[in-house]
């Protein structure tokens, strides 16, 4: 005999669906907050992003940010030009090689962005009030391999 039930199998995999589901449905209301952050910065959404990914890894190398955007450095020349001339970003020489450049998060106006996810941060706060410190370890350690996957998968299309 299963160690398993029949309706327990069901039940989870109806909750796997769930989850899926609602991935799919937060993937795309983030995708929606940030056109709108970005439309309010006067930014594409792929320049949001590229934002987002120097504020965390930069000082960076314009072919490493590529890579980790998964764009084509010709179609990154123009996102750069874009956060150059809003003064999100600095390029500037690599001291390691004077030959590379290294992109810099200019963070002045950082502030600027924050306000405007002001509202989705308060709301996660919120939500997260209402679970205990076992179960936020629980969420989070769910949404770091989850985000460690779509990375993965990311990776693996863009190979192709």
């Amino acid at each position: 005999m299963s160690s398993v039930e029949p309706g327990d199998a069901r039940r989870r995999r109806r909750l796997s669906s769930e989850i899926r589901e609602s991935l799919r449905v937060l993937g795309v209301q983030l995708s929606l907050l940030n056109q709108q952050v970005g439309a309010r910065l006067e930014l594409k959404s792929v320049d949001v992003d590229c934002l987002d990914l120097i504020n965390r890894h930069g000082p960076i190398g314009p072919s490493a940010l590529a890579r980790l955007a998964g764009l084509h450095p010709a179609t990154l020349t123009g996102i750069l030009d874009r956060l150059e001339r809003g003064g999100w970003i600095a390029r500037e020489r690599d001291p390691n090689d004077r030959r590379a450049t290294l992109l810099r998060p200019l963070r002045d106006r950082n502030p600027e962005i924050l306000g405007l996810y002001a509202g989705m941060t308060s709301a996660v706060e919120e939500i997260c009030a209402d679970y205990d410190e076992a179960e936020l370890a629980l969420l989070a350690d769910f949404l770091r391999r989850t985000s460690t996957a779509g990375r993965g998968a990311t990776d693996e299309l863009a190979e192709r």
